[in-house]
């Protein structure tokens, strides 16, 4: 699989949500690899994404 420019986005410590599951709450992003990123959820848990079928929305930083 190509390294897509997306998958470098998703570092870990970076803060997403899930735009098709907003209950899931903020998550922090563990690790990314092969596309498939682990997440742990504040509402939810650990939850690993497969950014194929998943859109992620990085949080940006307010300050």
């Amino acid at each position: 699989m190509e390294n897509s420019p997306i998958f470098n986005d998703f570092i870990p410590g970076a803060l997403v949500k899930c735009p098709s599951q907003p209950s899931w709450g903020i998550g922090q992003v563990q690790s990314c690899i092969n596309g498939k990123v682990t997440i742990n959820f504040e509402n939810v848990g650990k939850k690993v994404i497969d950014l194929m079928f998943v859109n992620l929305e990085l949080i940006e930083n307010a300050g």
